[in-house]
This record gives structure tokens, sequence and C-alpha cells, in this order.
């Protein structure tokens, strides 16, 4: 499963375990799409400014959508998603965001400030490939994604 145009998928989480699996996970679904990891709020908004060591816009472009997990160090993901959706370049930037948490206050906060939808992390890798799948057939082959400009 693969957009017709590349769409690259950014994902912000500081458990090295859940990338791991989440890299599984996509595979298994033939989601060949490119995967880009950074695992704290401050390494995402480098990635997503281009400042060191993102600089390269062809080896780190702008995602066709973003994974965040609220729960990261330096800066949460609610600072970098409030962060994200207040920058005009990078608003259109569809985030889907993936926590542990099912909090009732951290969905509507998230919604709030500008989340396209909100996943709780499931517990069993089996959900994690069927949410993996989900998300692939939704935003690479469903979803209409917009076009996002790489220029600082």
């Amino acid at each position: 499963m693969q957009a017709s145009k590349p769409v690259h998928i950014l994902i912000a989480d500081d458990d090295p375990d859940d990338c791991l699996l989440l890299t599984e996970a996509f595979r298994e679904c033939n989601v060949k799409n490119q995967v880009h990891f950074v695992h704290d709020g401050e390494q995402l908004m480098d990635y997503l400014n281009h400042r060191t060591p993102f600089e390269d816009t062809n080896k780190y472009p702008l995602p066709g959508f973003l994974l965040l997990d609220l729960n990261m160090p330096r800066k949460d993901g609610r600072e970098a998603l409030a962060e994200i959706k207040s920058d005009q370049r990078l608003l259109s930037i569809p985030v889907v965001v993936l926590s542990t948490s099912s909090n009732k206050e951290d969905v509507l906060d998230s919604y709030e400030s500008g989340a396209n939808a909100y996943l709780t992390k499931p517990s069993s890798y089996s959900e994690l490939r069927e949410v993996a799948h989900t998300l692939g057939r939704y935003w690479l082959e469903l979803a209409e994604l917009p076009v996002v400009h790489q220029h600082r």
C-alpha cells in the first residue's frame, strides 16, 4: 500500500520498542512509504523546521502525516502540537495523536489544539498491526492529503 505520490510518515515517539513495533506493523501491512522517527518534541520541531541535523529536505522531507506521542521528553507532544498548528507552514500536516493516555482531557485538549485524530496505543501487537493497517489505508489510500511545501 503506497500513495500515488510519495508520502512520508513521521513518527514522534520516545519509546524505542514502540517505534520498532510500529515499523514492523507497517511492514507487515505492506505500507511501503518511508517512515522517519524523532524521539522528543525538540527533535520533532528541529525536523519540521529543517534545523540541524535535519537540514537536507531530500533526506528529511516534511511528512504527509505525523504520528505524535503526547508524553515525550524535552518538549511533550502537547506543546509540539500547539506549535505545529500555530505555524502557517506546518498547519496543514495531518497530526494523529497515538498515545498511551486515554484520559478524556488529553483527547479533548488534543482535538482543541488541532489534532486530526486521537488513538490510544493498543496493548497487543495484533491490535497495533490493525491500527497500522487502518492508518495506512486511510491516510495513504483514501484521504486527499495537502501538498506541504518544503521551503523554510
